[in-house]
């Protein structure tokens, strides 16, 4: 999942220098948790799974500190000085969410579903459970999972989104290992194919007349990123 922003380059140096990419720390879960949730306030998935803002507003603050408590443990979290963005990435041989696992982080993440009520619970795991189904389909060696790609609105624009990914991007390529996201926005598409992503499959989920768009990246030492100029979208990543 991901809202970032539009990625710009002023041809004098790597946004990076800029903006100070750094590591989250369990300190700042709640603040980088209301970032994401800003983020993803009108996210077309979300606002189809909670139509009501301020129930929406409150879930997904909820199910980002979960789903970065989580990204904690097992993978790693970048975010900004500012915690006005947020990566969230689970490690090779850790991109699963198990029962195991999520007992392991004090169950915040059943927590956070169980919280979901009626139809908005049933649609959440279904729209959930189709995009893991695909995602275990295609992609089954080690690799790196984007889960969580957020800016908060009013930083959006200033090329944030591209830089909190680059540290993994960096990673994967050292040690030859691919990446994997999904997004339910289009314009996310062209976003990701500009740092090394491509299509592996899209449609409809089931049942939802929502369109997802799931990406792989392979590794490639050395990469070159093309100048990013332009919108970047939003990018969203369940589990």
């Amino acid at each position: 999942m991901d809202h970032r922003a539009d990625d710009q380059f002023d041809g004098r140096g790597t946004m990076k220098d800029i903006i100070g990419v750094v590591r989250l720390v369990a300190s700042q879960k709640s603040q980088a948790a209301q970032t994401l949730a800003r983020a993803f306030q009108e996210d077309p998935m979300f606002t189809y799974i909670f139509p009501d803002a301020d129930q929406r507003r409150k879930s997904l603050a909820w199910q980002w500190e979960a789903v970065i408590g989580y990204s904690l443990v097992y993978g790693t979290v970048y975010t900004t000085q500012d915690v006005d963005g947020v990566a969230c990435w689970l490690k090779p041989g850790n991109m699963r969410v198990t029962v195991w696992r999520m007992i392991r982080t004090g169950i915040q993440l059943q927590r956070a579903f169980e919280s979901f009520r009626g139809k908005t619970r049933r649609v959440s795991m279904e729209v959930m459970n189709y995009l893991d189904q695909v995602h275990e389909h295609l992609i089954s060696g080690p690799h790196w999972y984007l889960w969580a790609l957020g800016v908060d609105p009013i930083r959006q624009g200033q090329g944030i989104g591209g830089q909190l990914i680059q540290p993994i991007l960096a990673l994967a390529d050292q040690a030859s290992l691919p990446c994997y996201l999904e997004t339910l926005a289009e314009q996310d598409v062209a976003f990701y194919q500009k740092y090394g992503f491509d299509v592996s499959s899209a449609g409809e989920i089931p049942g939802h007349g929502l369109k997802a768009w799931m990406m792989r990246r392979k590794p490639l030492a050395g990469r070159k990123l093309r100048d990013t100029r332009g919108k970047t979208i939003k990018n969203f990543t369940k589990r």
